[in-house]
């Protein structure tokens, strides 16, 4: 984001903002502390951190209580949750031990206003049609099936935000129909988005209910050719909220960078402020 970025104030909200930063490093190199800086940010999810824990707590962890899910293949995945207040409980991992050591799932437990919260910071895998990277993406996606309602399933307040590598719908991919037979448009996959967001599993997509019927916001643009001038992007970033802390969005932004050369990842920050 360019210095001369300006935001709305939060007030008395809790802003909640996620991004996949494409490299922690390199995003805190190429101006992620001067976005931060001015956000005003209470609880930060990151995904594809791609740091060992030292070069975290080196970036974060003055300012900052941090849970971090490093994966163990060395500069793949990695999560993690920031928060400017210590968390009640951490976990890391979606359950699983197929996907224990990934570094695709954290989870923080926090009290706001009496209220109880659970926010995890969650990277999906990318996938690839007719590969074992695409069986990966349909085992921990039927993983989710089984998670997402286990976490309500003592009425506190749910919230997953992350780089899920799924456009739900044709207003979340500007080129939808040269995508449909490639991962993260495939009908398999959007039926997943279905469940999660039907009567079945029940969450809200927290940017879409606030945006809604228009295309994007998107959130992800190539790095190849013009997609990022041209806002020929995905929306595959999202705040996915259980109804009673969806009903608690106030505001939801996507911090879209001025220009290209002023972009500090190929993914924009997701913010949303929730009223308790």
């Amino acid at each position: 984001m360019a210095a001369t970025a300006s935001y709305e104030p939060k007030g008395d909200a809790t802003r909640i903002a996620s991004v996949n930063v494409n490299g922690l490093r390199a995003a805190f190199r190429n101006g992620m502390p001067t976005w931060l800086q001015a956000r005003d940010v209470d609880i930060l999810c990151l995904q594809e951190v791609r740091a060992p824990d030292k070069i975290v707590n080196d970036f974060l962890a003055q300012d900052w209580h941090v849970v971090h899910a490093e994966a163990e293949a060395k500069g793949r995945a990695g999560v993690l949750i920031a928060s400017r207040e210590k968390p009640d409980a951490t976990r890391i991992g979606i359950g699983s031990e197929r996907f224990a050591t990934t570094g695709r799932w954290v989870e923080a437990d926090f009290t706001i206003k009496g209220i109880p919260l659970t926010v995890a910071s969650v990277y999906v895998h990318s996938g690839e049609v007719g590969t074992p990277k695409q069986e990966d993406k349909f085992g921990f996606l039927d993983e989710m099936v089984l998670k997402l309602p286990a976490m309500r399933a003592d009425g506190r307040d749910v919230l997953l935000v992350g780089d899920m590598n799924v456009g739900h719908t044709e207003r979340d991919i500007k080129n939808w129909k040269g995508n449909v037979k490639r991962a993260g448009f495939l009908p398999e996959e959007r039926a997943y988005f279905d469940r999660f967001f039907g009567e079945e599993i029940g969450y809200r997509d927290v940017a879409r209910d606030l945006a809604g019927d228009v295309e994007g916001p998107y959130t992800w643009w190539s790095q190849r050719g013009q997609a990022f001038d041209n806002n020929t992007g995905w929306r595959i970033d999202y705040h996915m909220a259980s109804p009673t802390l969806a009903a608690r969005a106030v505001r939801s932004v996507v911090d879209r960078a001025a220009s290209y050369d002023t972009r500090w990842s190929d993914h924009a920050p997701l913010v949303v402020d929730y009223q308790f």
